[in-house]
């Protein structure tokens, strides 16, 4: 009974860490976001690049693999897909533009929400060294404390290895990159 009551335990330990449902919560809007970048694609951008290639409908687009009867319609995917197997590849560029406008979308989230969580960081520093009233001195050190003085509010920072971006000394996960971060090497260093 011990052992389903850890194994329950373990998963709901599993399922609450922050990543797990971050990812969750991501698949779910990137599934939502789908159908609206599948009409922007069909509905907008295709007949646009339509009008631009003179009239070239890529849904229509595909490669017959049999040799049809006398007089049978193959003038549609449809109607071509019925009498025997196609190659669609229009239905496969048409994907490939849905994935660069999905890649685009999602590079441009990311980048924005990467620089509101700058912006936050900043404030909170600037805030940080109002309080302490000291000057920050800076170092390109990625792993060291930027200065060894105590009333220095860069003492309490050091430098992730991965984006090198200034976090605290404490933190295991980067704010910016999320990268895991190893146990400080100056607590290692010193003993």
């Amino acid at each position: 009974m011990s052992d389903k009551k850890s194994m329950v335990n373990e998963f709901k330990d599993f399922i609450l860490r922050g990543n797990v449902v971050d990812l969750a919560v991501g698949v779910i809007i990137g599934a939502a976001f789908q159908s609206i970048v599948t009409s922007l694609v069909r509905d907008i951008i295709s007949p646009l690049i339509g009008v631009i290639t003179g009239g070239v409908d890529f849904t229509n687009k595909f490669l017959l693999l049999y040799t049809p009867a006398n007089g049978a319609d193959v003038s549609t995917l449809e109607a071509a897909g019925a009498q025997g197997p196609v190659i669609a590849y229009g239905a496969f560029i048409t994907s490939v533009i849905n994935f660069l406008i999905m890649a685009v979308v999602i590079f441009f989230m990311v980048k924005s929400i990467n620089s509101l969580r700058g912006k936050a960081q900043q404030a909170v520093a600037l805030k940080m060294k109002g309080k302490s009233g000291g000057s920050q001195s800076t170092s390109t050190s990625s792993s060291s404390t930027t200065s060894n003085s105590a009333s220095d509010p860069s003492s309490e920072e050091k430098q992730c290895s991965y984006c090198y971006k200034k976090i605290h000394i404490n933190a295991i996960r980067c704010p910016y990159c999320t990268s895991q971060l190893e146990e400080s090497s100056e607590s290692s260093g010193q003993s």
